[in-house]
């Protein structure tokens, strides 16, 4: 017949304590003040008792976590939402999860991450777009100890894995579009073109070189939205009404134009609206064209003529570029580490749909 279980209750009667204090003694834990006869006494009783102490269950000391961290300038535009669906879509299927760093393109917060990195210690690092100019000697250190992938300008001087976007094809590739279709007097609607997003700036003169070998570099008007725009938080709208806002203003100063087009999708919806409001026909009156080929793009009522450039793709293959390093980071080839640096990219496409048509003709007047 087993013997019963000696308890805290039965050594409490048999030292004359109460059951706190024996839980106390026996446990270590002396938090509260107890005499060198109580302690002796308690632990005298349990031990003529024959009391064996419960076996803790020992915690499983947990893995680190197979984390990889996304910078992202703002969530609001679909681009980076498609990015960021490509990133994850692979990153779930190799087991990893993902810390998203939102910058609102703040320099601070921007900064604020990057130094965190070094504590959280991410598998690896992946930027969706350029990192600020400031920053890029401090992204190559940490890409010396931690995978570091950008999604970036093509011919940006920095020494880190890419997956690039020659942005200037992207504008050579919609202005030779509207070209085609006999559109000599356009405009360009674009989000501040700023230093830091040199991005934006590439795409544009990549439109404006098209005009310049035709002798019509004149014939475009660009209008650029202000720069204090970009140090305020984006809202899900923000891209959009600088479409429609900037499009207003255009159609204010000059009623030439035959096309117009958005530096992104998003961008173009606004220009859209603001046209239609304008009781203007898109194609009929002036078409319009954006960049990213983005959902939307295809659910809008009119099909946008946009650019395809693969952006989940991008994703996917950046996150394939920190899978590849990782796998390679404890392999050695004659004593050494490998090290490779990996550029990945896509040949962008026209996609035409039904906003773009030929240019209507202005009537002669005589």
């Amino acid at each position: 017949m087993n013997r019963r279980k000696v308890t805290s209750t039965d050594i409490a009667k048999a030292a004359g304590v109460s059951q706190s204090t024996v839980s106390m003694v026996l446990n270590k834990k002396y938090n509260v003040s107890f005499s060198k006869e109580t302690v002796e006494r308690v632990e005298n009783a349990a031990k003529e008792l024959g009391y064996v102490p419960q076996k803790r269950r020992a915690f499983k000391s947990s893995k680190k976590e197979k984390l990889l961290v996304v910078f992202c300038p703002n969530l609001t535009n679909p681009y980076y939402v498609m990015l960021l669906q490509g990133i994850e879509s692979r990153a779930k299927e190799q087991g990893y999860a993902l810390f998203v760093c939102d910058t609102q393109r703040d320099l601070r917060m921007e900064e604020r991450y990057l130094k965190m990195m070094w504590q959280i210690r991410p598998y690896g690092i992946i930027y969706m777009c350029n990192p600020s100019h400031c920053f890029l000697e401090l992204v190559e250190e940490l890409s010396r100890d931690i995978p570091v992938a950008v999604i970036n300008n093509q011919n940006e001087k920095l020494n880190v894995d890419a997956v690039e976007l020659d942005n200037s094809k992207l504008g050579r590739l919609m202005a030779k579009h509207l070209f085609e279709l006999g559109h000599r007097r356009v405009a360009y609607i674009a989000s501040p073109l700023t230093t830091r997003q040199k991005q934006r700036s590439k795409r544009v003169e990549g439109f404006l070189k098209e005009y310049e070998k035709a002798g019509l570099r004149e014939n475009v008007i660009i209008k650029a939205a202000k720069e204090e725009i970009d140090k305020d938080i984006a809202h899900i709208d923000s891209e959009y009404m600088i479409g429609y806002n900037l499009t207003k203003e255009l159609l204010n100063e000059t009623r030439e134009i035959t096309a117009v087009a958005g530096l992104n999708d998003m961008i173009a919806f606004g220009i859209m609206d603001a046209l239609h409001e304008a009781k203007l026909k898109v194609p009929g009156d002036i078409s319009v064209m954006g960049c990213d080929n983005t959902l939307f793009s295809r659910l809008h009522k009119v099909g946008l003529t946009t650019i395809e450039h693969f952006v989940i793709f991008k994703g996917r293959d950046a996150c394939d570029i920190i899978m590849k390093k990782i796998a390679t980071h404890n392999v050695k080839y004659s004593e050494m580490e490998p090290i490779s640096t990996y550029h990945v990219e896509y040949e962008p496409r026209l996609i035409v749909r039904g906003t773009t048509s030929y240019a209507k003709q202005k009537k002669n007047k005589n």
